[in-house]
């Protein structure tokens, strides 16, 4: 395995689960929230502050970028005209550009497949399932409560759009955006795995 493999999914689809288990098949670094350890600990902004800019947007990136903001200097100078969610997005962008350029890995979520389309080694999935198989799968692995399961689901989708949208113009759920999407609900975790697998051995 030679490629970079980004994963975006749909909450409870268990495309982390998928991704570590590919990661494990091909013995490569599998990276989700290792990547906000390391901005972490690049930057010295505290982890919460990426779990919750995560969580909401502000102020737009691309428009700081249009008007020639210098966003890739230093947090000191360069980030000064940003918001603290856009410059922990950066940050997060430069970690995922070194893990890629550190070699073959698999990255889930933070539009790691925008991040990287200009490579010419990167492999984008999208994990999708039916509502109640993602449902479920909140309940019996996050261990949501039951009564609110279905509620939960719609908001994490909701959140990843709208961050997917922020930071890069796109919608998260359009699947020409990636190279294959699968349906996990169809034939389960581990068949997934093998299916994206035997996908993976012929690009």
């Amino acid at each position: 395995m030679n490629k970079v493999i980004t994963i975006t999914r749909q909450y409870g689809s268990g495309g982390r689960e998928i991704g570590r288990k590919l990661a494990q098949a091909y013995d490569i670094p599998f990276y989700d929230n290792e990547i906000i350890s390391r901005a972490a600990k690049e930057t010295g902004f505290a982890e919460a502050a990426f779990e919750r800019a995560e969580e909401k947007v502000t102020n737009s990136l691309l428009y700081s970028i249009a008007m020639g903001m210098n966003v890739y200097s230093s947090v000191d100078v360069g980030f000064s005209g940003l918001s603290l969610d856009d410059r922990i997005f950066l940050a997060q962008s430069n970690v995922i550009r070194k893990v890629a350029e550190e070699g073959p890995c698999v990255i889930v979520g933070r539009c790691a497949d925008y991040i990287l389309k200009d490579r010419q080694d990167v492999v984008n999935l999208f994990i999708s399932a039916s509502p109640d198989f993602r449902i479920q799968r909140s309940i019996e692995v996050d261990s949501v409560p039951k009564n609110k399961a279905a509620e939960i689901v719609i908001k994490k989708d909701k959140s990843r759009a709208n961050y997917y949208k922020y930071h890069t113009g796109e919608c998260w759920d359009n699947v020409l955006n990636y190279d294959l999407a699968i349906r996990s609900d169809l034939c389960g975790i581990e068949g997934s795995v093998i299916c994206l697998k035997a996908y993976l051995d012929h690009v």
